[in-house]
């Protein structure tokens, strides 16, 4: 899969696809941990991803009102 810029959805579906991997009963040492740090790296992305659009709301919240409301956001 390449790195470039991805969505939240497309990661989570290539861990979902990574997970059923690793559960495979024939999956060679070398494979599963090549899976395992692709696995790491689209999880880190998604955080991110997440993190970055938290920023978002955040930011429209803040330009809404002019004061910054994350009492309501449950982050």
């Amino acid at each position: 899969m390449s790195k470039g810029k991805t969505s939240f959805k497309a990661e989570i579906e290539r861990l979902e696809e990574i997970v059923r991997a690793l559960e495979a009963d024939d999956l060679d040492l070398d494979k599963a941990l090549k899976l395992f740090e692709e696995g790491v790296s689209s999880l880190k992305s998604a955080r991110q991803l997440l993190k970055d659009s938290e920023l978002t709301v955040q930011r429209v919240l803040e330009e809404a009102d002019g004061s910054l409301g994350t009492d309501d956001l449950d982050i």
